[in-house]
């Protein structure tokens, strides 16, 4: 072997680099955060460090690989949460406006064989699931008013969202995680103006409707309270009518020497007689 390698120095450096490019490929490093289909002459024979829920970092069969050289190759399929972004659409409600919505989906690759098979690559899942998330948010959109999506009900239209869309992900071995929407306003210039104009209206006629239930009630509340303050003093006076006679003659008094109710006094000049009746009960028992 030394007396082949002294003779033909360059022939040996070529062996070597060969077995060494050999070692080299079949050996790959398997990421933890990635998955990876062994694809032998172009046909999938194996998946390595396969996604499982619930699966720790450190757990996981990340490391090295070893393939048959030249032979056998490896396509590396992300393990991690994606995201795809939906390009801006216009939607019409149910209550007849255009909105512009800016949505996001969050995505995770579960079975990469049939995401091989399906689409080959990451990128163009992408590209598939935007046409989907566009449609599946029209639709679930287009049964939804404008003020829905701006009360707790715009959960639930996510929630259908990310179902409907998933729904249809599967056949890429995609799990969608979340749908959610980061955006939803009407188009600039008359039609935003216009429904600027509506709310404000709307607002305020909720405003008068509340104010005159409020004063209902406070009606209501005002009279059975009086009602049950006269049935109280006719319980009391019908005890001492010599007290309600007090009682009315003080009232009368207040009202005729000190004045309204608001407490502005006015002047008063009475000329009476000592013994009149109405100053009885100055005079005392």
């Amino acid at each position: 072997m030394t007396a082949f390698v002294r003779r033909h120095p360059l022939m040996s450096a070529l062996i070597a680099f060969a077995v060494l490019l050999g070692i080299l490929s079949a050996v790959s490093i398997v990421p933890e955060t990635r998955q990876g289909i062994v694809v032998r002459f172009g046909k999938p024979v194996r998946i390595v460090n396969r996604f499982k829920p619930g699966e720790q970092f450190g757990s996981t069969q990340a490391g090295l690989n070893f393939i048959i050289p030249f032979a056998e190759d490896v396509v590396w399929i992300d393990k991690r949460v994606r995201d795809v972004d939906m390009e801006r659409q216009q939607v019409l409600s149910t209550d007849q406006r255009r909105l512009e919505v800016d949505a996001f989906a969050r995505y995770r690759i579960v079975d990469p064989l049939r995401m091989y098979i399906a689409a080959r690559s990451e990128d163009r899942v992408e590209q598939a699931l935007k046409p989907i998330l566009g449609s599946q948010l029209r639709n679930e959109l287009g049964q939804r008013s404008f003020a829905s999506l701006l009360s707790p009900e715009r959960e639930g239209v996510m929630d259908n969202i990310r179902t409907g869309l998933n729904r249809v992900a599967r056949q890429y071995g995609v799990e969608v995680i979340d749908v959610r929407i980061k955006k939803a306003d009407l188009p600039d210039g008359t039609p935003l103006q216009s429904a600027y104009a509506r709310m404000i209206s709307a607002r305020q006629q909720e405003a008068r409707s509340i104010r005159a239930e409020g004063a209902k009630r406070a009606q209501i509340i005002r009279a059975d309270a009086d009602a049950a303050a006269s049935q109280t003093y006719a319980a009391s006076f019908g005890r001492d009518p010599e007290f309600y006679n007090f009682y009315r003659a003080m009232q009368s008094y207040e009202t005729t020497f000190v004045g309204n109710e608001a407490g502005k006094s006015s002047p008063t000049t009475m000329i009476l007689s000592p013994s009149n009746e109405y100053l009885k009960e100055f005079a005392g028992r």
